[in-house]
């Protein structure tokens, strides 16, 4: 373990380590979008608009993995940089536990309320049914899709982000492959979707189980039992991205109503598209954030600031350039993203067009303020996350959607998400000027 997140770091060993991460989060990403290609071309846009209808559930879902992942990890990876392994041992099997139950209660609670539920967020009449059909079954793998967000973050924690990878490339294959059988020869429907995606949770799921059990490596799982206290660190210092997935379900279900109220049942398919590819771009820096952060909870537990100043220089050169490169790469590619989705010449690729050009420019500020929320998680300052992710979230974005659609019309929908991102960067630029001496991380 100390010979992996313990080593002195260049740049290119630095981006190395969290190349898997990076590469694994834009695979994840590629489970929704590869759904919705999918979707939008074997069964249309109301079909695709009723994926993103439903999605907050999924949402939710997440945001409980998420917090536990990486709230978790931050608390296992600095005990192991203190020495307490078995501590370090006994807390990761505890959160493994609990994000298990949490699923569980989500997938009951879901089915008990289904149509209640998707009225709820949304679905009209001539949407109401493949909303069900597909929440119906994608809930089904809920424990699965718990255990893949805990196993990402704990396989580099672990120390071998490449068998995160790789089973993420698995999954990635065998979702892509189902949901062509399933929905083309097979005819499966809405439901084929689901299916496939599930199906794909399931390889990291079950290979994490197994290899967490057998495997007696760094990191294992052992007898445990629920400390309050500990449970209660990894929540708070996990609660910024649990804020930023719960804050997910909230925007979207705002872009969701705003478009059909402007521009119906096109303008939901245009957002879907437009928050497939936010999510795609924004991967990227929620991989990097998420590679690095074990790195940073292990040094800051070692004591060693060195070191840490070294990374925190490393990893914000990086965030800032390749800002720059995304935002560009995202403008550039808009219409052959849109393309893929629908065809040109249909009011929902002229409103995804459009939107894309104005909304690529949230990529020259989200990265930093992804980076951001996640350095101050890796230094166990939960508080200062989850302002960040907090104010980022039910502050400026919801303000900017709230207002700017009044102000502009489908234009201010676009303009809702840069518009918050530049406020923010302002926000977490302060704290990190006004914590590096708290944390001797510059």
């Amino acid at each position: 373990m100390a010979q992996s997140i313990g080593q002195k770091f260049t740049p290119a060993a630095l981006l190395r380590f969290a190349f898997p991460s990076m590469v694994m989060m834009m695979l994840m990403s590629c489970y929704t979008i590869v759904d919705g290609i999918f979707i939008s071309r074997f069964l249309g846009d109301n079909a695709l608009s009723s994926v993103n209808i439903v999605y907050p559930v999924i949402n939710i879902l997440l945001a409980i993995g998420v917090m536990l992942s990486t709230g978790g990890s931050a608390v296992v990876a600095k005990k192991m940089g203190e020495g307490k392994q078995d501590e370090a041992k006994q807390d990761f099997s505890m959160f493994t536990a609990i994000g298990v139950g949490a699923s569980l209660v989500i997938l009951a609670a879901t089915l008990l309320f289904l149509e209640p539920v998707c009225r709820m967020l949304g679905a009209n009449d001539a949407l109401l049914n493949n909303c069900m059909a597909y929440l119906r079954t994608v809930i089904l793998f809920a424990p699965a899709c718990m255990l893949q967000s805990l196993f990402q973050a704990f396989f580099v924690t672990a120390g071998k982000p490449h068998i995160g990878l790789t089973l993420i490339v698995s999954a990635g294959i065998c979702n892509g492959i189902l949901d062509y059988v399933f929905l083309g020869p097979l005819g499966f429907g809405i439901e084929g979707a689901a299916l496939a995606t599930g199906i794909g949770q399931m390889i990291p799921a079950v290979f994490g189980v197994c290899y967490f059990f057998f495997v007696k490596g760094d990191l294992h799982f052992t007898g445990f039992r629920v400390y309050g206290k500990t449970l209660g660190a990894a929540c708070v210092n996990g609660s910024s991205e649990m804020v930023t997935n719960l804050s997910n379900a909230v925007i979207t279900y705002l872009f969701n109503q705003t478009m059909l109220r402007l521009a119906g049942e096109s303008g939901v398919a245009a957002i879907t598209i437009i928050l497939y590819a936010e999510f795609l771009f924004n991967a990227l820096y929620l991989g990097f954030s998420m590679g690095v952060a074990p790195v940073i909870s292990y040094h800051y537990g070692a004591k060693n600031d060195a070191e840490l100043q070294n990374i925190y220089r490393i990893s914000r050169r990086f965030v800032i350039l390749s800002s720059f490169v995304i935002m560009a790469a995202s403008f550039l590619s808009s219409n052959g993203i849109v393309g893929i989705f629908v065809d040109s010449g249909t009011q929902t690729y002229a409103l995804a067009v459009e939107g894309f050009s104005l909304f690529s420019l949230a990529f020259l500020f989200s990265g930093f303020n992804i980076f951001s929320s996640a350095l101050f998680t890796a230094l166990s300052d939960g508080k200062t996350s989850a302002i960040i992710s907090f104010i980022r979230t039910f502050g400026f974005i919801l303000i900017s959607l709230l207002t700017l659609p009044a102000l502009f019309g489908v234009t201010g929908v676009w303009m809702a998400i840069p518009t918050a991102e530049f406020f923010t960067m302002f926000l977490s630029w302060y704290f990190h000027r006004s914590k590096s001496s708290v944390y001797h991380y510059a």
